[in-house]
């Protein structure tokens, strides 16, 4: 069966502690795949969901969109590279290509979490 970091069935939080932690356990096995160290993460990046609780209204919201954006491209990604490794082929370049990509969305989740991130402000159109 596929991995899935969706939340369960009746849970709307998309920034629970039990989605983040299946994120970055995902991650790691990306990492490895890629065969690249995770590295140490930024103060930032170590709770995400209590940064998000703690956000402005309008930063947790599109946070949470990132968060789904993000276990949207990690869940068929890791699926894809498992099936790949198990079939004997090198996921090495598909790993790094995924790996990067969490890292990026992973650093503009925080960021916009910041106090600073994303300018600060909110702007209206």
């Amino acid at each position: 069966m596929p991995p899935t970091f969706t939340p369960a069935p009746g849970s709307a939080d998309p920034g629970s502690p039990a989605r983040w932690a299946a994120l970055e356990e995902a991650a790691g096995v990306v990492a490895t795949l890629a065969g690249v160290e995770p590295g140490a993460r930024s103060s930032g990046e170590d709770d995400v969901p209590a940064q998000l609780r703690r956000a402005d209204p309008w930063r947790r919201e599109r946070a949470e969109a990132g968060v789904a954006d993000l276990a949207a491209i990690m869940e068929p990604g890791l699926a894809a590279l498992l099936a790949v490794n198990a079939r004997g082929a090198d996921p090495r370049p598909a790993a790094m290509a995924l790996w990067r990509e969490f890292v990026a969305a992973r650093a503009a989740i925080v960021t916009l979490l910041s106090p600073n991130g994303a300018r600060g402000t909110h702007l209206s159109a």
